[in-house]
């Protein structure tokens, strides 16, 4: 399989130019964050694929920070959104209001919500009812808002970076697995090590942080989840990504024993997608034009975690759900193992 070009040289000078912007990209991430490598290239790689991600985490570690300062750097409009218990759709998406004009003529005019925007943080999603969660999955999957049936697309890119926090439950609605499997990615943000613990204490007390530069722009990033599709990848990677995907589904002919006794329902079709799409984005932020099975095996916590519910035996014996994709990645070879 051939990229679909007429320059090769001018295709390969591309990805280049998008591996070194991923560095200039982390150069001014690192401004204002310290450390979470893994989490920032998994944020960079939905970005690039013009996916949603899951943000989960304690409070207090820079999630909106963290999103904030991504949308500075490709220099997208960016807006957040406190979800709340009493959070109606059309606070989120908009509504009508009856205007008078200059003739005395009375008409109904739509004011756009904060979901107009190209990045939003969605933050503690799961602490508002269905109905307003149902709002926000339509703008997810189809990229526009209905309010008095009239139809508005919403500008593009569209990016949606939800955070939970998996602490209190209290009060909360968890998210139905059909809005679940509309993330990408469910990128889980940990505690730092003490030394970065050490920086981040030390440089927020101590002076203003600094500017953070932009680098893209809106165009720029429509341009990448191009050529992101554009990347070739052999049927033998394909392969193994789907049949990591269809491993996690127990009470198949080919599901592990470990599975069948843990899981209780597995990852859909949009897991092996979104694993190869993101396998093509990471190549590209590391300057590759080819998708290995380690960029598959480097996301698949990301990608099966939301996508993957283990039941109450596994809950009893304390196995948790990134304990059975370790299994998964040790029960199912790749091309190179």
């Amino acid at each position: 399989m051939s990229i679909d070009i007429e320059n090769y040289e001018q295709e390969e000078q591309v990805v280049q130019q998008i591996r070194e912007g991923s560095e200039r990209i982390r150069g001014e991430l690192s401004k204002v964050i310290v450390g979470q490598k893994e989490v920032v290239e998994q944020l960079l790689i939905t970005l690039f694929a013009g996916g949603h991600c899951l943000l989960t985490g304690a409070p207090g570690l820079a999630k909106t920070l963290l999103v904030r300062s991504i949308a500075q750097v490709f220099h997208l409009r960016f807006q957040r959104i406190q979800f709340t218990p009493d959070l109606m759709p059309a606070d989120i998406t908009g509504t009508e209001i009856l205007e008078e004009s200059p003739d005395g003529q009375r008409r109904l005019q739509f004011v756009k919500g904060p979901i107009f925007a190209n990045v939003i943080l969605a933050d503690e999603i799961n602490r508002t009812p269905p109905k307003t969660q149902a709002a926000l999955l339509e703008a997810m999957q189809e990229h526009q808002v209905t309010a008095g049936g009239v139809r508005y697309p919403l500008d593009e890119p569209f990016f949606v970076l939800a955070t939970q926090n998996p602490i209190e439950m209290e009060g909360t609605y968890p998210l139905p697995e059909a809005q679940l499997d509309r993330f990408m990615f469910n990128v889980v943000i940990d505690y730092l090590p003490e030394d970065d613990e050490v920086q981040v204490v030390t440089q927020t007390t101590s002076s203003r942080p600094a500017d953070i530069e932009p680098i893209f722009s809106s165009d720029d990033v429509l341009r990448f989840h191009e050529m992101v599709r554009r990347v070739p990848v052999a049927q033998e990677v394909v392969r193994y990504a789907v049949r990591l995907a269809a491993a996690s589904r127990p009470g198949q002919p080919d599901t592990p024993d470990f599975v069948n006794e843990w899981v209780s329902w597995g990852a859909g079709i949009r897991a092996g997608q979104y694993l190869v799409l993101g396998a093509k984005a990471r190549a590209l932020l590391q300057g590759r034009s080819h998708v290995s099975p380690e960029d598959i095996r480097a996301l698949a916590h990301a990608t099966l975690r939301h996508r993957t519910l283990i039941g109450y035996r596994a809950e009893a014996e304390g196995v948790t759900v990134d304990d059975v994709i370790d299994r998964l990645l040790k029960h199912v070879r790749g091309i190179d193992r």
